[in-house]
């Protein structure tokens, strides 16, 4: 049997364009596909939540491929160990409470799984507005990244989601367009106060306990929450990235449960 370079062609173009067009509305759009976005795009299509990640870069997996100064390798704590056990990710215990794994392993079993459970990945492609109704955020405007690099003059898309997760990482992008766009966020301080000098025990604690809505609509997690609130970097320890995204993730079935989905 011989090759034809248009059945290839046709092949990628209708089964891309069929899942794009079968993703236009979903319940969770996550923007990020690095660790936390990834860990609850896993734990929200697990429960059958019709859940999209958009991921600018071409690769998923964030910061976490290049683990410390490129030594790739990471380290998690006991409780995130867990989820890392359940991926099917090999831990080392290195010191009591300190578990080292390949940063390989777990960026690709993270979007393997996620995939696997059902949530669709889309990369290459960045979101530079949100689309909003009275005062929530229902949906995302998308463009290629290439057009965005270009800065070429080329009208983006929308889509439509239920609940938005900002897992954008130390950029915060989607809090900022909300930020710039409504003038103040629905947190205590009402806006941005940005990511402070490395301090990972109290960066630990708080990426977890302020994987919060921040406007309604708009969950953020991992190092999204950091720069919205404040808080320090952590490094190259991802525990609280992996339970962040759980938590957003638990929160979103648990809101999306009570309305009936």
């Amino acid at each position: 049997m011989g090759i034809d370079e248009l059945v290839i062609t046709e092949a990628i173009t209708r089964s891309y364009m069929e899942e794009f067009l079968s993703s236009l509305e979903s319940q969770v759009a996550i923007v990020g596909g690095g660790p936390s976005g990834l860990t609850a795009a896993y734990y929200l299509a697990q429960k059958g939540v019709k859940t999209v990640v958009f991921e600018r870069h071409l690769s998923i997996g964030g910061g976490m491929w290049g683990g410390g100064m490129t030594f790739n390798k990471i380290v998690v704590q006991p409780e995130a160990k867990k989820i890392l056990d359940m991926l099917g990710v090999a831990c080392k215990e290195f010191a009591e409470g300190y578990y080292v794994a390949d940063a390989v392993q777990c960026a690709c079993a993270l979007g393997y799984q996620a995939v696997k459970a059902g949530a669709r990945v889309f990369n290459a492609i960045a979101v530079e507005d949100v689309v909003m109704r009275e005062e929530r955020v229902v949906g995302l405007v998308l463009n290629w990244t290439s057009i965005e690099m270009a800065r070429l003059h080329v009208d983006p898309l929308a889509v439509r989601a239920r609940w938005v997760v900002d897992a954008t990482g130390h950029q915060a992008e989607v809090a900022r367009v909300v930020e710039a766009k409504v003038g103040k966020l629905h947190t205590p301080q009402g806006r941005i106060l940005g990511e402070r000098a490395m301090w990972a025990e109290m960066s630990e604690r708080g990426v977890v306990e302020k994987s919060v809505e921040i406007y309604p609509g708009v969950y953020v997690a991992g190092m999204a929450a950091i720069t919205v609130f404040g808080y320090p970097r952590m490094g190259p320890i991802f525990g609280g990235m992996l339970l962040s995204g759980k938590k957003v993730a638990e929160e979103l079935i648990r809101r999306l449960g009570e309305e009936g989905r």
